[in-house]
């Protein structure tokens, strides 16, 4: 039997990994700075997060949610500490896509609307109604064409005014920062003024914090560097530091009701002891403060060197534009400096998102590596 072709592959086999490196079969180490897209939030094989996972484990793994389980009410606690919603209500799911998908129908029930607005570079997962609001029509199938997207430019709150009958708009869905999009940063009077559209409208806000949330951009959602508030925002990637966990956190006017949202491996044991360690190290080593200081140095130092057409990001989410193509830069990172990087939508911009507690050393020895592969891209292709 043959693996189904999902993903152009690396040649390269990692086999152990640990804080911000990883080893392939061969005994190469590699400094990680993608983290498998965003995922790795604490770093790889963090001693807590091993312990707390194999601990829970030798007690029990997996049940159902058809008994109660403690875990997922300590979980909702510290989150509730450390997150800026203490009063939302959290539904834990599996991954990203998963929580897209929840969160579009919970806005549905609500409403009892099914319009959604959605950005230019967006992406929102390859599920099928995540899919109907992702910016990429190569990858909707045929069933999705179901769903009425109405599709806006990204950071341009005027196009709200283009909005015929927004009393017919179920839902806003938008990035905390677009990830996949090539590291496009909303400014604060964009999502304000979404907020205020939606207000005005009784429209759900939603924010999609897969990728930009838990951290990443030096708060822990990159939309409160806006000072705005989500009706639902999504989670799910840096939550679980390789575990597979995703949730919503609701604002509590959404009422549940027994079968309107389920999940049969959302929320376990072992699930849930991988986001609490998560956000005990979090908490402990100061993490959202480290991606901020880190990810300043990093994009102050980017900004010093000639060739690059932009550099955008907040904390440890850092998109490098160049005026080509980055393919053959990122190859010369992996083969030549051996170091994890990360694509976009965006041929030309190269995304950083390394764990967030990357050492300064760390980032330097990118930033040198870096500086090499540039120096030996052909002068014409920098204008």
């Amino acid at each position: 039997m043959q693996l189904f072709d999902v993903y152009p592959l690396f040649d390269i086999t990692p086999v152990r990994a640990e804080g911000s490196f990883v080893r392939d079969e061969k005994g190469h180490q590699y400094l990680d700075l993608y983290g498998g897209h965003a995922v790795i939030s604490i770093g790889h094989s963090h001693p807590h997060y091993v312990s707390k996972i194999t601990e829970q484990l030798r007690q029990i793994g997996f049940y159902s949610n058809s008994v109660k389980i403690p875990q997922q009410q300590e979980l909702a606690e510290k989150l509730a500490t450390l997150c800026g919603y203490p009063d939302y209500n959290l539904f834990l799911i599996n991954s990203g896509a998963e929580a897209i998908e929840n969160a579009l129908k919970v806005a549905s029930f609500h409403t009892g609307r099914k319009k959604v607005i959605a950005f230019t570079g967006s992406f929102h997962g390859r599920t099928s109604a995540a899919v109907a609001f992702t910016d990429d029509a190569t990858l909707r199938a045929p069933l999705n064409t179901g769903h009425e997207a109405i599709f806006l430019p990204f950071n341009d709150a005027a196009a709200l005014n283009q909005v015929t009958n927004p009393e017919e708009i179920c839902a806003v869905i938008v990035e905390g920062i677009q990830g996949v999009g090539g590291v496009q940063v909303p400014t604060e009077s964009f999502l304000q003024q979404l907020r205020q559209f939606c207000n005005q409208h009784g429209i759900v806000l939603i924010l999609d914090e897969i990728q930009s949330g838990y951290g990443r951009s030096g708060k822990f959602f990159a939309h409160q560097h806006a000072g705005v508030q989500a009706d639902i925002i999504t989670m799910a990637k840096g939550m679980g530091n390789g575990f597979p966990v995703g949730g919503l956190l609701l604002h509590p006017r959404f009422k549940a009701r027994y079968g309107l949202l389920g999940t049969t491996f959302g929320g376990n044991y072992l699930a849930c002891a991988a986001a609490i360690a998560v956000l005990e190290v979090m908490q402990e080593e100061n993490l959202m403060q480290k991606a901020a200081e880190t990810g300043n140095y990093l994009m102050q130092e980017l900004h010093k060197l000639e060739g690059l057409k932009e550099v955008r990001g907040l904390g440890l989410m850092i998109g490098i534009e160049m005026p080509f193509p980055v393919a053959e830069l990122r190859k010369a990172l992996l083969q030549e400096h051996r170091i994890f990087t990360g694509s976009a939508s965006d041929k030309n911009t190269l995304r950083v998102l390394p764990a967030l507690n990357l050492k300064k050393e760390e980032a330097d020895l990118f930033l040198k590596a870096f500086t090499e592969a540039l120096s030996k891209v052909p002068a014409h292709m920098i204008v």
